[in-house]
């Protein structure tokens, strides 16, 4: 039997000795005041699952105006890059390669988080969703259009959080330009209502991802980072598709062939998107033919479907999510057909080992 395509090396600007990647997902476990990821829990969590080809660390604020869910870590102070360096040192140590995700929510936080101010977006529209604070899911509210001034700042404080990065010992970072974030909220109609240089047409509406790219490629090499992107997310996050939104993504995916970056990180729809006009039902196979470089493919894949999408040529690369909670060896159970263990989304997003370093591995 021919080994599994999830099972390959691979080798183009980045090199990770297989296809399986852990997807980032949050798990607010970073449960103290500096919002530290420490060596006792984020350092074991991620050591465990270091037979990954790679790994993406759950989304990590760039400062503090960008947190909007309780207990996760950032990328932007001494602290942090201090407990940070533990979890790199453990998956290197390991073998493994592991890239940070930097992340800004934008108007998915709450006056919570922000001493009473408003949280920050493209334009002063409520996406009409909730936030996890720390006292539980609260109601979003309508957000402070951001100035340009902001906007500016906010692409320094991505560079800053790329350079703590790699201070950190990350092997690269992974812009997190989707499900209805920031970015997101840049790029969709619903979201910008501006009239100035990033509203209005789409290089416009682009313009501030497309900044903090050229920002961040000034302190590490193209080849470290990686983007991701949600093109038909709709009905969540306060996200809608229309008829501009499927032509933005591909305008952005066609743009990245000028650089040289590590992977393009995509999502299939999460919701059912098969009636919805102007939505693409089959994201890989839409956006493969756009982009030259290496494109990653997270959708709840299983094994035969992660083989599957990599057989056909409609990605390079799979990401898997839950699966990696549950089964820290999933690598070594796909390689030796094991039995998957089942998840326990009632600790998802708890403090403490339980549900996050306490799943074994597979009894050989």
């Amino acid at each position: 039997m021919s080994k599994q395509q999830l099972l390959t090396p691979y080798h183009k600007n980045i090199s990770i000795k297989n296809r399986i990647v852990m997807a980032p997902m949050t798990r607010s476990r970073a449960d103290n005041d500096e919002k530290v990821p420490t060596d006792a829990l984020q350092g074991v969590y991620y050591e465990q699952r270091a037979s990954a080809g790679l790994i993406i660390t759950e989304g990590s604020q760039v400062s503090k105006q960008a947190v909007g869910y309780v207990n996760t870590p950032g990328i932007h102070s001494e602290a942090q890059i201090e407990g940070w360096k533990h979890v790199t040192k453990r998956v290197h140590d390991q073998g493994g390669t592991i890239f940070m995700q930097l992340w800004h929510v934008g108007r998915i936080s709450h006056p919570d988080f922000h001493n009473g101010e408003l949280p920050v977006s493209a334009s002063a529209i409520n996406p009409n969703a909730q936030s996890f604070t720390p006292e539980g899911f609260k109601d979003t509210v309508t957000p402070k259009a951001m100035t340009v001034a902001e906007i500016k700042q906010t692409v320094k404080d991505f560079q800053h959080a790329a350079a703590n990065a790699v201070k950190a010992g990350f092997d690269g970072v992974e812009i997190h330009s989707s499900n209805g974030y920031l970015f997101q909220q840049f790029f969709n109609a619903c979201s910008n209502t501006r009239t100035d240089e990033y509203g209005g047409s789409i290089e416009n509406r682009t313009r501030f991802f497309f900044e903090v790219l050229d920002a961040i490629k000034e302190v590490m090499p193209q080849e470290r980072i990686g983007a991701r992107f949600n093109p038909s997310l709709h009905g969540m996050f306060g996200i809608t598709v229309d008829e501009e939104t499927i032509p933005t993504f591909e305008y952005i995916i066609k743009k990245l062939n000028d650089y040289n970056l590590a992977y393009v990180h995509l999502s299939e729809p999460f919701t059912d998107v098969s009636d919805v006009p102007f939505a693409v039902t089959d994201i890989a196979k839409h956006f493969r033919p756009l982009y030259n470089g290496t494109l990653m493919i997270n959708n709840g894949f299983d094994k035969k479907d992660g083989n599957k999408v990599l057989e056909a040529g409609d990605a390079d690369l799979v990401a898997y999510g839950k699966l990696f909670i549950s089964n820290p060896d999933l690598v070594e159970r796909f390689e030796q057909d094991l039995e998957l263990a089942d998840w326990d989304k009632d600790t998802f997003y708890t403090p403490g080992e339980k549900g996050y370093t306490d799943y074994p591995k597979a009894s050989k």
